[in-house]
């Protein structure tokens, strides 16, 4: 990747529009544990990944305005792709967390390969969000699927989760390192997005980039 100023620009009409899609309905598809339940391909597909306990399910939550994903304060709890479709637009797919250590190694092992092979194989998939906690930045494990996305060219946006909890220098430096670690990337998405699910804090502009995506697969 290269280097690209620190935020995405839309106009308030593109913010509203995405505003109402993201907002306006969304239903329940399937819940798969493995490639054979995937649903069939129809709309583009938008996937949330990270590492267990990031706050990706609060985050797709705020999105929505609507509690879809099951949140929990027991890390590794989910073990399936959750897919929603969000009305004619999109499809929402939710990956199960990677990276919790106390989980059998067999589980782990299990999810990590349902996961690749989503990301390998998904013709309608057009971008991966891939939630990383602003307080901790990049794992080893985040930069294990970043490679892995990499080589089956899939693009990817970093999503900074928790900004509420972080000072603004400290957000300063912490997108200084992910510049950096990004660079070497190809297929990484060159604007980092920064987000809070409580505050509601860059959640207009990530919907209308991914609002840009709808349409069929």
């Amino acid at each position: 990747m290269t280097d690209a100023p620190a935020a995405e620009i839309f106009d308030a009409a593109q913010i509203e529009d995405a505003r109402r899609m993201f907002v306006g309905g969304i239903e329940f598809v399937a819940a798969a544990n493995s490639t054979d339940a995937l649903p069939p391909v129809g709309l583009t597909e938008i996937a949330f990944a990270g590492r267990s306990n990031v706050g990706k399910s609060s985050l797709i939550n705020a999105l929505v305005n609507q509690s879809i994903a099951r949140t929990s304060n027991t890390p590794g709890r989910t073990q399936e792709i959750i897919f929603f479709k969000l009305g004619t637009a999109l499809t929402l797919v939710d990956l199960p967390g990677y990276g919790y250590a106390k989980v059998s190694k067999s589980k782990s092992a299990a999810w990590n390969t349902l996961i690749r092979q989503y990301l390998r194989g998904r013709p309608g998939l057009r971008r991966v969000c891939l939630m990383v906690d602003s307080r901790h930045g990049l794992k080893p494990s985040d930069h294990d699927v970043m490679g892995l996305m990499d080589e089956a060219a899939v693009v990817y946006q970093v999503v900074l989760t928790k900004a509420d909890k972080m000072t603004a220098n400290e957000l300063k430096t912490v997108m200084a390192a992910l510049q950096e670690a990004m660079r070497p990337h190809t297929a990484a998405y060159p604007y980092v997005a920064i987000t809070s699910a409580r505050t509601g804090l860059g959640l207009p502009e990530l919907r209308a980039s991914l609002a840009m995506l709808a349409g069929p697969a």
